[in-house]
């Protein structure tokens, strides 16, 4: 997912979780953010993507975010 949200120009992060989902934020222009949700929505070659929630950013990560972060497993 960086490398996309990166090509698209997007911000935010994205990190693994110890029960195999994926969490991201993503910030940028709605079309650019749309192609990377589009993208999640098949994953990489090897993932298996059963579903795309989305919902809104929680009060702790809503600051200004200059690129696309790869963040540690939670």
């Amino acid at each position: 997912m960086r490398h996309e949200a990166l090509r698209l120009g997007v911000c935010g992060w994205v990190r693994n979780r110890r029960d195999g989902s994926v969490e991201a934020l993503i910030r940028g222009a709605p079309d650019a953010v749309a192609r990377v949700l589009a993208w999640a929505r098949r994953g990489p070659p090897a993932a298996r993507v059963d579903v795309l929630q989305e919902a809104p950013v929680d009060a702790e990560f809503e600051r200004a975010y200059e690129t696309f972060e790869e963040w540690p497993t939670a």
